[in-house]
């Protein structure tokens, strides 16, 4: 049976992929910094796996966990990663995203070399670049989250060249029900709990121009984990190939709950839900993000099954329409 530690598994990734590795018949250890709400995704399998505790910024810590687990395969999933927060504690965002990495790969060199490490990029570090973004295209990062997950990247090549089973998995925006409630998609849906209620409190946005390549976080771990099972290690980018605006979200969210009557003007209907409040438009805002996943598909036999319209109404029927268990929203959504 294979062994797997997942830094990070009560987040939207690591508990999705904690249940993917649990249906392939893994041993799956979770490390995480301390109990959250976050848990919660954890529930249904909690006395499947074995929760560890341990801080990416301690390498003491990060020791203790390794050795207990002993795994065959580390998911690095855990991390600073909300982008405004980065511009107001850089040096943290930087010991966690970058340092926690370094203290992983020097782990895993000194105690197990043969674990493979599977480390989570970001689209972030491409930065704004016209088209489609793939494994080749040039990384220009526009924040201190960017430059931290660029760096952590970089560092999984020269580990790399050290002879370390090292990948570092370049997924674009992926969302769902388990989204954190701080990012824009789960904002809206949130909000949208109260629309399908008949309340009107206008939801504040910042660029609704902002477009990004959005898919589901349940397809994306189904791709990390084939990763590490390749015969060479290999940067991959993970995405579906469309982007879409915002203003696109909060439109199909607004559809989704027929709250867009026949005839009328599309813009103002959504005036009378979504304010632009320039307060919280993005330092550095990437204009359009969109992913070639062509290198995924090909050598990894990867497609996402969930398209954008889909997901939406995923995240709406858990958010909007009550349901506290995404698997709900999701089983109803397979079977439409």
């Amino acid at each position: 049976m294979k062994k797997a530690l997942i830094t990070g598994i009560s987040g939207q990734d690591g508990s999705y992929l904690a249940e993917y590795l649990l249906e392939l018949g893994y041993s799956v250890y979770g490390m995480v910094r301390r109990e959250t709400a976050t848990m919660r995704w954890l529930s249904p399998i909690q006395d499947k796996i074995e929760v560890l505790y341990g801080d990416m910024r301690d390498a003491a810590s990060l020791e203790v966990a390794f050795a207990k687990a002993s795994p065959d395969e580390v998911y690095n999933l855990a991390g600073q990663v909300f982008v405004p927060t980065s511009w107001q504690i850089p040096a943290e965002t930087f010991d966690i995203n970058v340092g926690g990495l370094t203290r992983l790969l020097n782990i895993i060199e000194r105690q197990k070399p043969d674990t493979r490490i599977y480390q989570a990029s970001s689209s972030e570090m491409y930065g704004n670049q016209n088209g489609l973004r793939n494994e080749q295209t040039g990384l220009a990062p526009t924040s201190p989250y960017g430059v931290s997950k660029t760096a952590a990247h970089r560092l999984c090549g020269v580990y790399r060249e050290r002879g370390i089973f090292a990948v570092g998995g370049i997924l674009f925006n992926h969302e769902s029900p388990r989204r954190g409630p701080e990012m824009v998609t789960r904002k809206i849906t949130l909000a949208a709990a109260d629309w399908a209620q008949g309340k009107k409190g206008k939801l504040k946005l910042g660029n609704m121009q902002a477009r990004r390549d959005w898919g589901f976080a349940g397809d994306y771990v189904r791709a990390m984990h084939a990763m590490l099972q390749q015969e060479k290690p290999n940067d991959y980018v993970i995405a579906t190939g469309e982007s879409h605006s915002v203003y696109e979200f909060v439109v199909e969210v607004l559809q989704c709950l027929d709250l867009v009557p026949s005839g009328r003007n599309l813009a103002e209907v959504v005036n009378e839900f979504v304010e632009v409040d320039p307060k919280l438009f993005r330092t550095g805002e990437i204009h359009d993000l969109r992913g070639d996943s062509s290198l995924a598909r090909r050598s990894l036999n990867w497609n996402p099954d969930v398209d954008f319209k889909g997901l939406v109404r995923m995240m709406v029927e858990s958010d909007a329409l009550g349901r506290e268990q995404d698997h709900v929203a999701k089983s109803q959504f397979l079977r439409s």
